[in-house]
């Protein structure tokens, strides 16, 4: 069994999630980020690191996308080319660091099941790049996790999506 800690974004959850609460089965298309990427960075406790041969998934509209199925029943496509191959393989060997999230757009692939353990609605805070541009980034070390029993559908303005602790039954046994 494997555990993971995977982040589901307000807005995707908003538009096409099903709330869930601790100790309940769920199945999801998780997508392996550059934790930079994701809020600003700083995920350091939260990273995943996956091994595995690459598997060429279409999605739907018939492009590959790239996924890891590793050894513990995780399978997790891959937001960019993989560039670590194994010089002993002939097949592609892969291994990246990033933070695992869960994705209803952009593509299909398959999805990993496993039960909720722990949820924590994340608060970012964010802040305009310049005085009156009204764009908005978010303030380096400013989130804050607060542990719930269930994921809200809906978040307002100050919460930024959750992060979920997932168990993940061996295939194997």
């Amino acid at each position: 069994m494997g555990r993971w800690w995977v982040f589901y974004a307000d807005w995707q959850m908003e538009c096409c999630g099903t709330p869930f609460s601790v100790g309940d089965e769920m199945s999801w298309p998780l997508l392996l980020m550059d934790s930079d990427d994701v809020l600003g960075g700083g995920w350091y406790d939260e990273l995943s690191k996956l091994s595995s041969l690459a598997e060429a998934v279409r999605d739907e509209d018939g492009g590959v996308i790239t996924t890891l199925r590793t050894d513990d029943g995780l399978t997790a496509a891959l937001n960019e080319d993989p560039v670590a191959r194994s010089d002993t393989d002939s097949e592609p060997w892969i291994r990246m660091v990033g933070l695992l999230t869960v994705q209803r757009h952009g593509g299909e692939w398959p999805e990993t099941t496993g039960t909720v353990r722990s949820i924590h609605v994340v608060h970012q805070e964010f802040a305009e790049t310049s005085p009156g541009s009204h764009t908005l980034e978010p303030v380096p070390a400013s989130r804050r996790l607060q542990s719930v029993d269930s994921c809200p559908k809906w978040f307002g303005e100050r919460p930024s999506g959750v992060l979920a602790e997932l168990d993940v039954p061996d295939p194997r046994t």
